[in-house]
């Protein structure tokens, strides 16, 4: 269960506080960007078993070892297709997003985000493309989930894990503490009722 777009105190105490797996900083244009050094600050008290995640799109080389130096997440999330550019040490974990419009990923033992054509605007993913991946793969579901719909998305697709940015905001960029553990509750239930 990755929370992502953080970028309050609050919003990262309520994240864990509710049992978020993973917490996503980002660093691409987006009213939710952060700086590394920021990044860094708000997990200073986090406990190592929560992963950290830099969360870029087409980043420039300088541009994600900043991230890499300043930050230090533990996991880099970026399109399939930006790897090839970037030099990632065997140290981070990588999270490659694909989406709607793409061909689907060859088989792997990696985890890989599938999400909408859009990242962060709250458009849904298709869950059947979603599905169809998630046979072959750790697939993280993105895209347009919320409290209310999240149970039905892992219903749908069996993720490996969920991931949601807008889907628990009080308005765009803004985390809501109530919908963060709202959305962690579903997705514990969801899980309960599919275990198996």
């Amino acid at each position: 269960m990755k929370i992502c777009g953080l970028s309050t105190p609050r919003a990262v105490a309520a994240a864990v506080e509710a049992g978020a797996d993973a917490v996503g900083f980002v660093f691409a244009e987006s009213p939710r960007r952060v700086t590394p050094k920021r990044a860094r600050q708000l997990c200073e008290a986090l406990s190592p078993v929560v992963i950290r995640v830099a969360v870029m799109r087409h980043p420039a080389a300088a541009e994600w070892q900043a991230v890499a130096d300043g930050f230090e997440p533990d996991w880099l999330q970026t399109d399939a297709g930006d790897f090839a550019g970037l030099d990632v040490a065997e140290r981070f974990g990588r999270l490659p997003v694909y989406r709607d419009a793409q061909p689907l990923a060859p088989a792997t033992d990696e985890p890989v985000l599938f999400e909408a054509a859009v990242s962060g605007q709250g458009a849904r993913a298709d869950w059947q493309r979603a599905a169809e991946l998630a046979r072959a793969h750790k697939l993280v579901l993105a895209g347009g989930l919320t409290p209310d719909n999240v149970g039905e998305a892992i219903a749908t697709v069996r993720p490996w894990g969920v991931d949601v940015s807008s889907g628990v905001e009080s308005k765009r960029g803004v985390k809501d503490v109530g919908r963060i553990a709202a959305f962690l509750q579903a997705v514990r239930e969801a899980e309960q009722a599919h275990a198996g």
